[in-house]
C-alpha cells in the first residue's frame, strides 16, 4: 500500500536536526560528535545534507570551530522548540504507560512548589491511576492550541475557553533582610521611596500598584533589579539586594525564621488564584476528579491564606 505525506516538502531527519543543534550548542563538530558518540565526519555530513536541503548555509567555518549564520540562528530556535516538544511528548507517553491517565497542568511555579505539590500525595491516594504533567506557564494561553487540561492562574476568573474555580485571594507584603533594614534605616512604608526595589519580570506594575494603594508617591516604582520569579526575588531580598514585594502565603518560613522581615502590613491585591479547566476537557472523568479535589481544598486554603495575612500583620506590629 502506497503511503502518502501531508507535506510536499522533504523533511529533514531527526538525526540531522540533532546533529545541527548539538553542533550549534558546542560551536564544534568534534564536540558534538563526542557527545552523540559518532564520528566528526558523520556530524559534518548530516549538517551538509541539511544545508543542501534548506538551500542556505547554517554555519560559518572559522578555524577549528563553527559559528552560526543569521539563517542558522533563526533555524536553531525553531529546531530546539520542535525537539523539546518531541521530547516532552515522548516522556508524557512513556510516563503514562498503558494503565495511567495523565493530567496536563499549566502551573505557576511558586503555587506549585508551596501549595500544589505538597498536597498531590492526597490526590494520588484517591486516584492511583492518574498522574500529572506540570509545565510552567505564567501568562494566558489558548486551550485550543496548547495541550493542557487545566491551569492554575493568578488574575480574574475570566479565561476564554476555560471554567474558573476560585482557590484563594492574594496578599502581598514588602520584605527585606534584617541587616538591610537596619543598615538602610527602613522602618515605615514611606521609607521605601529611598530603597532599592526588586522587580518581578511578570509583574512590572506591582510596585506602582502597591504605592498607589498605600497613598505614597511612586517615585521609584519602576526602578531596580529584575528577577524572573518569586523564588529568585525572595533569594535576592534575603541576600540584601533590596526590598521585594512578595505574596505573604509563600514566605511564611522565611518570615518565621527571621530571614525576611515585613516593612508594612500586607495588602490584598485585586487578583486571586484560580484553577481554570479547559471547557473541552471539563467532561473528562479525571479532569472532573481533579477539579473536585481542588474545590475540596478551597476552604482550608483560603483559611491558610487569611492566617498568613494575620501572621505578617502581627510580625510588623511587633517590630514597632
Amino acid at each position: 500500500m502506497e503511503s502518502s505525506s501531508t507535506s510536499s516538502v522533504p523533511l529533514p531527519s531527526i538525526d540531522a536536526l540533532v546533529a545541527f543543534e548539538r553542533a550549534a550548542a558546542h560551536q564544534s563538530f568534534t564536540r558534538a560528535a563526542a557527545e552523540l558518540n559518532v564520528t566528526q565526519g558523520a556530524i559534518s555530513r548530516q549538517v551538509r545534507v541539511l544545508e543542501d536541503r534548506l538551500g542556505v548555509p547554517l554555519f560559518h567555518r572559522v578555524r577549528r570551530r563553527v559559528v552560526l549564520t543569521d539563517s542558522g540562528c533563526t533555524y536553531l530556535l525553531e529546531v530546539r522548540r520542535l525537539l523539546n516538544s518531541l521530547e516532552s511528548a515522548t516522556l508524557r507517553l512513556m510516563s503514562a504507560g498503558e494503565v495511567s491517565n495523565v493530567l496536563n497542568l499549566a502551573v505557576l511555579p511558586d503555587l506549585a512548589t508551596h501549595w500544589l505539590i505538597p498536597r498531590l500525595p492526597d490526590f494520588f491516594s484517591k486516584h492511583p491511576n492518574v498522574s500529572v504533567s506540570c509545565k510552567i506557564r505564567q501568562a494566558h494561553f489558548d486551550f485550543v492550541t496548547e495541550p493542557f487540561d487545566a491551569a492554575f492562574h493568578l488574575g480574574s476568573p475570566t479565561w476564554p475557553g476555560g471554567v474558573a474555580h476560585h482557590l484563594m485571594e492574594e496578599s502581598v507584603v514588602p520584605v527585606c533582610s534584617p541587616l538591610f533594614r537596619s543598615t538602610r534605616d527602613i522602618h515605615r512604608p514611606k521609607d521605601l521611596a529611598r530603597a532599592p526595589l526588586l522587580q518581578l519580570a511578570t509583574r512590572p506594575s506591582a510596585w506602582a500598584a502597591w504605592f498607589e494603594q498605600s497613598r505614597l508617591p511612586k517615585t521609584n516604582a519602576l526602578q531596580g533589579s529584575i528577577f524572573e520569579d518569586f523564588e529568585m526575588l525572595s533569594t535576592a531580598a534575603i541576600a540584601g539586594l533590596g526590598v521585594a514585594l512578595l505574596p505573604a502565603f509563600f514566605i511564611q518560613d522565611e518570615l518565621s525564621e527571621g530571614r525576611l522581615v515585613p516593612l508594612a502590613r500586607p495588602q490584598r491585591t485585586r487578583e486571586s488564584y484560580y484553577l481554570v479547566v479547559s471547557e473541552a476537557k471539563a467532561g473528562s472523568p479525571d479532569v472532573t476528579a481533579f477539579a473536585r479535589w481542588v474545590e475540596g481544598l478551597q476552604q482550608a486554603t483560603a483559611s491558610e491564606a487569611r492566617k498568613a495575612h494575620r501572621h505578617v500583620v502581627n510580625l510588623f506590629e511587633a517590630a514597632g
